[in-house]
């Protein structure tokens, strides 16, 4: 006997636990599992409805009183660079990439712990071994990247000194992790890795780069309201980001939808047979 996996995809909450970027708050993700044949359609809409892949599962915020995070993209065909990001461009002109299935390796690893230890040695990854990290990279039921980039300058030899774990959706690219050379810091490498980004989705004519989420009001996710043509994914829709100060990080005991009523919302992709 044959066994299918449901069409319609089942959804959960996870406990409260201590958010990552606001101080004092407690973070809810709604989420569903990805995996079966309709993985990639399903990665595609729910993308586009605000949603994040981590490894096998798909989810968005849904805290119990607060609607800081924020899904952003950038719209490739309105972007324009700044001065700032144009010297970024320059100053690492240099850097070759290398894009390859996901797969992980000693040197990503080894690259992984340092920015970890510099960056987020209090983070919720912070003790990650070399096989969770295996598994980020290595279980991806989608269409997926590793975009490497290499100092090959080093005449000591070639250096990798940052990586993103890409996704390839029908509308853009998916940025799901990056890391980078701590020490580089005058290079601005995470903004070196979105912006080349931005350039590889308009070579292959995607109109779109997922971000992750924008929180107003945390030094660990603001920077990417200073990326021109940005949308956020609100009420529902994407919009123009507009000004950084028209929004709130505020807690309301109403600003968040009952679950129920949030899940009823969500599009799901028509995944049944085409009749003969």
């Amino acid at each position: 006997m044959r066994h299918t996996l449901p069409l319609a995809p089942q959804f959960y909450v996870t406990a409260p636990q201590t958010c990552p970027y606001l101080d004092g708050r407690r973070e809810r993700k709604l989420f569903t599992a990805l995996q079966g044949e309709h993985a990639n359609t399903l990665n595609n809409t729910l993308s586009k409805q605000g949603f994040r892949r981590s490894q096998n599962v798909l989810y968005r915020p849904s805290c119990a009183d607060c609607s800081a995070c924020l899904s952003a993209r950038i719209a490739v065909k309105g972007f324009a660079p700044s001065k700032s990001q144009k010297r970024t461009l320059k100053r690492n002109a240099a850097l070759t990439r290398e894009a390859t299935s996901p797969w992980a390796t000693e040197e990503q690893y080894e690259l992984f712990r340092r920015y970890l230890d510099s960056r987020h040695a209090d983070g919720g990854m912070a003790d990650m071994d070399v096989f969770e990290f295996a598994a980020m990279i290595e279980e991806t039921p989608v269409k997926s990247r590793i975009i490497e980039y290499w100092d090959r300058t080093n005449p000591e030899g070639h250096e990798l000194i940052a990586t993103c774990l890409t996704d390839v959706l029908d509308d853009g690219l998916s940025m799901v992790y990056s890391f980078y050379d701590p020490d580089r810091t005058r290079h601005s490498l995470g903004t070196y890795i979105i912006l080349d980004h931005i350039r590889i989705a308009k070579e292959a004519g995607l109109p779109y780069v997922y971000l992750g989420y924008w929180v107003p009001g945390s030094n660990k996710m603001g920077y990417k309201a200073n990326f021109s043509a940005l949308e956020i994914f609100r009420g529902g829709e994407w919009q123009a980001l507009g000004e950084v100060q028209d929004y709130s990080a505020d807690t309301h005991p109403l600003s968040v939808d009952p679950i129920a009523e949030q899940v009823a919302r969500i599009s799901l992709p028509d995944t049944r047979a085409p009749k003969d």
